[in-house]
């Protein structure tokens, strides 16, 4: 799994999205020392750990298997934002946590794994990386929080919340079109059950 990277220019329009809706005239570089466009930035850096936290199908992996080091341990990446073990029989005797940095497993009390473990992981993606449908909504969110924090017009802030709730009900859409879920649940590797569709009648 790659770490995101540091190249800021791919958040450029993202962080220029933020300062118009805001009423602040778009920038061609990420210009740390301009203080609005220092707050948009980080801005938008921290919702979008927050929105990708929630955990969405493009983010998070079933199954994922965790190798220990040289060192019997489990070192947990930075850009691991979830970590739970999956549901299965060799995972019934542990109990794992982050701590540390590394993978801990609080039913034995012991850092060290002598074999793999199966975990259920939610990443931290790079911008270029995350769907369109959620790239919307976090930049959406972060104009929000932007406009309280360095203009305070509430009518303004008002406007910039409904337009968070429909990149919202656009981003649930594109992940329960994604996600392919159904009242059965979801397997954790790939969803085996197909539903009823009434125009497959229409074959016979």
């Amino acid at each position: 799994m790659a770490f995101p990277t540091t190249n800021a220019t791919q958040e450029l329009p993202a962080v220029n999205q933020i300062l118009q809706s805001c009423g602040q005239a778009p920038v061609t570089t990420l210009d740390q020392t301009n203080p609005d466009v220092a707050i948009a930035y980080q801005t938008l850096l921290e919702v979008s750990r927050e929105v990708q936290a929630e955990g969405w199908s493009f983010n998070k992996e079933y199954n994922y298997e965790l190798t220990p080091d040289t060192n019997n341990q489990i070192l947990i990446p930075s850009n691991m934002l979830q970590i739970d073990l999956s549901q299965n029989a060799a995972n019934m005797d542990k109990d794992v946590i982050k701590r540390s940095g590394k993978l801990y497993d609080k039913a034995n009390h012991t850092y060290t794994f002598t074999d793999k473990v199966e975990c259920d992981i939610t990443w931290l993606f790079d911008w270029v990386d995350i769907p369109t449908p959620i790239a919307d909504f976090i930049t959406a969110r972060a104009a929000s929080v932007v406009s309280s924090r360095i203009v305070g017009d509430g009518t303004q802030y008002q406007i910039l919340q409904q337009k968070e709730a429909f990149t919202r009900a656009m981003a649930l859409e594109y992940e329960c079109n994604q996600g392919d879920y159904t009242y059965f649940g979801h397997s954790g590797k790939t969803n085996t059950y197909t539903g009823y569709k009434p125009y497959t009648a229409l074959y016979r």
